[in-house]
């Protein structure tokens, strides 16, 4: 068994990125380091070497692209779990088949994100893999039982009106207030008052707290960063 991971610096994530596609490296990099909490270390790299450039590296996580040449991927995830236990493993994948989450699951792989996540849910994942909890993109709207046992439907004490239902399935998604308001043509402010009375009505400390009561209760094995703080390099968001 190895030696535990260590971060540099106190309350810093350490992440290593591990890709086949050179631009999909870069992008990860600018999306981890300009998340709060967390930084890019070692040299991103193919999987066929990830035993190495973890060794090297001494990451707390590690973020893994899961498209073509699937088969080889879990393998390098398998043995990246037997040889350091430690490390959370992030698996960013273009598939939502069920049977193929299941496998990745199995694998050892603790979060399992669309590739065109946002940097919010990454940071959440990666944040809940490391305590140990696994993570299922909400994109992916059904995973079977075997691994992923189904949840009660969400039901707060006091409703939520339907605009309110709507910002909330947009936090879930990892949007900020501003792109909220994009997205349902409503202003920034008006986001902002829906965000204080979901909160409310949920019993939630803040945004990271709602999305992880609603997605748990959704399924009570599938966690984004519960009681984690929301990584995100938005500060002013509610």
């Amino acid at each position: 068994m190895s030696a535990p991971m260590a971060s540099t610096a106190r309350g810093v994530t350490r992440v290593l990125l591990l890709a086949d596609a050179p631009v999909l490296r870069r992008g990860l990099v600018s999306m981890i380091n300009e998340t709060a909490g967390m930084q890019s270390v070692g040299t991103p790299g193919e999987l066929r070497r990830a035993l190495t450039l973890v060794e090297t590296a001494r990451p707390d996580a590690v973020v893994v692209e899961l498209g073509t040449g699937r088969a080889a991927t879990l393998n390098a995830c398998r043995d990246l779990r037997r040889r350091f236990p430690r490390v959370a493993i992030v698996a960013l994948a273009t598939s939502e088949d069920p049977a193929v989450v299941n496998e990745a699951l199995a694998a050892g792989i603790r979060g399992y994100l669309m590739i065109n996540t946002s940097p919010t849910l990454l940071g959440w994942a990666i944040l809940a893999a490391r305590a140990g909890r696994t993570v299922v993109d909400p994109q992916i709207r059904r995973v079977e039982p075997s691994a992923m046992p189904a949840g009660k439907p969400f039901t707060p004490e006091v409703p939520l009106t339907r605009r309110e239902q709507d910002v909330l399935d947009e936090l879930i998604q990892g949007q900020s207030n501003r792109q909220i308001g994009r997205n349902l043509f409503i202003s920034e402010d008006t986001v902002k008052s829906h965000v204080k009375a979901i909160l409310r009505k949920l019993g939630a400390r803040d945004r990271a707290h709602a999305v992880s009561l609603v997605l748990s209760a959704r399924n009570p094995s599938c966690t984004c960063g519960a009681h984690a703080p929301l990584p995100t390099h938005e500060p002013a968001d509610i």
